[in-house]
């Protein structure tokens, strides 16, 4: 059956069923393992994340049918759901697949950087389960070298298509060196710990998150190394902000234009960015009135997110044809490696023939034939038995009119195809 890959994702899966076909990192090399020895493949490679989970099989006489029944009893879950809510790829059209999922053009958020991570942590895992062999080899070499390209030699990763992407991206845009910046969090819901997440890696360590209710407050901060507040005491954390991103469920804004105006003289005057994506707004709309504040609300964010989104796009087009160049690079690396192997059996092959002619012409020697003579009988005997069969493969070609066989057979040969002996 060759080359597939058998998947369930954010398209055709709900989260539910995504979340129970998983594999989390720990209990990867075992599954790995199980499954390489129940269904006896070649070879095996899982990528797991959350929005994914997806085989990649280099398969001999296993099907699909039988990798679905072996994640049925597995994850105990029913077959008929899981043929439903899954896809198959085969040969070409599943390495195609492959680097669509490392370039980050099948994800959720077109463009999303972690996924090409996660893929190398999955041919990783493989490699360390004992699963991988030289087909998964190859096709995990030429994913990675397309989806670095992809990254490289196009726009699909750099403009923030998400709200809180956007945010810290529009901070980076005005302080130099947003690392050494404090910033302050208002709220603790989903929107606020991606922020977080987003500053982190963006190298920020000093954050307060502001909450109304303190417990959940401290439970975000201690994932970020973060201080943790009430509402109550912005007055008295606001003026150490350089950064303030907002995002509650208020139904009226926590941020007044006198508590703003409060802490800028405070600052003496330092500037003072100020990002407000809740709906309805957290900051009002006055303090933008404010010299040394810069106000964004999620309006301004909004029309970021779509101008890139376009860009994105744009991107993506590029994107495939950088795909598309690395499917035939595969191909044709695939087809080089079966030559490989035709031209490895012809020599040996031969060299057996060599090897038989040799010892039976060094008999003759040893009985006391002549030299001169023996040395001619191998010369004859090795061109006789070297061109027996492609000559009879050439002739039988020519007796039923196949001349684009001659013609190849000529140009194999090291003969000048256009010319015909007499």
């Amino acid at each position: 059956m060759g080359l597939f890959a058998l998947g369930f994702n954010h398209v055709t899966a709900p989260v539910e069923l995504r979340e129970r076909v998983a594999f989390p990192s720990n209990q990867l090399p075992e599954a790995l393992r199980d499954l390489h020895g129940a269904l006896e493949l070649p070879e095996v490679a899982i990528l797991s994340t959350c929005n994914r989970t997806e085989f990649y099989c280099q398969s001999g006489a296993v099907d699909h049918g039988q990798l679905l029944r072996w994640v049925s009893d597995y994850h105990r879950l029913d077959l008929r759901r899981l043929e439903s809510s899954s896809y198959l790829y085969h040969h070409d059209a599943a390495v195609r697949h492959a680097m669509r999922v490392a370039s980050g053009l099948d994800s959720m958020v077109l463009g999303e950087p972690q996924i090409l991570g996660q893929v190398k942590e999955a041919w990783e895992a493989a490699r360390g389960a004992g699963t991988m062999g030289p087909e998964l080899e190859r096709l995990s070499q030429h994913t990675l070298v397309v989806a670095k390209r992809v990254r490289t030699d196009t726009e699909i990763g750099r403009h923030p298509v998400s709200v809180a992407y956007a945010a810290v991206s529009l901070a980076q845009q005005i302080f130099a060196d947003i690392a050494r910046a404090q910033v302050l969090l208002v709220g603790a819901g989903d929107t606020v710990e991606l922020v977080a997440e987003h500053l982190r890696q963006a190298g920020v360590s000093r954050m307060t998150i502001a909450n109304r209710t303190l417990a959940r407050a401290r439970e975000l901060a201690g994932r970020f190394g973060a201080d943790s507040v009430l509402l109550s005491d912005l007055p008295r954390v606001l003026p150490a902000a350089d950064i303030v991103i907002t995002s509650t469920a208020a139904d009226l804004p926590v941020l007044g234009k006198g508590m703003v105006e409060t802490a800028i003289r405070a600052r003496k005057r330092e500037p003072m960015l100020l990002v407000d994506i809740a709906v309805p707004r957290d900051i009002e709309s006055q303090v933008g009135e404010l010299e040394d504040v810069f106000l964004y609300t999620i309006d301004d964010l909004a029309e970021i997110v779509a101008e890139n989104r376009r860009s994105r796009a744009e991107a993506a087009e590029e994107a495939e044809q950088i795909i598309a160049h690395g499917v035939t690079s595969w191909l044709r690396d695939l087809r080089s490696q079966e030559a490989v192997a035709t031209v490895k059996a012809f020599r040996n092959h031969a060299e057996r023939i060599s090897q038989e002619e040799l010892e039976r012409h060094l008999r003759r020697l040893k009985r006391g034939d002549d030299p001169q003579e023996v040395l001619t009988r191998l010369a004859r005997s090795l061109t006789n038995k070297l061109i027996h069969t492609p000559s009879r493969q050439l002739r039988e070609a020519g007796a039923e009119g196949r001349d684009e066989v001659i013609v190849h057979g000529r140009r194999l040969l090291g003969l000048d195809p256009t010319h015909h002996d007499e």
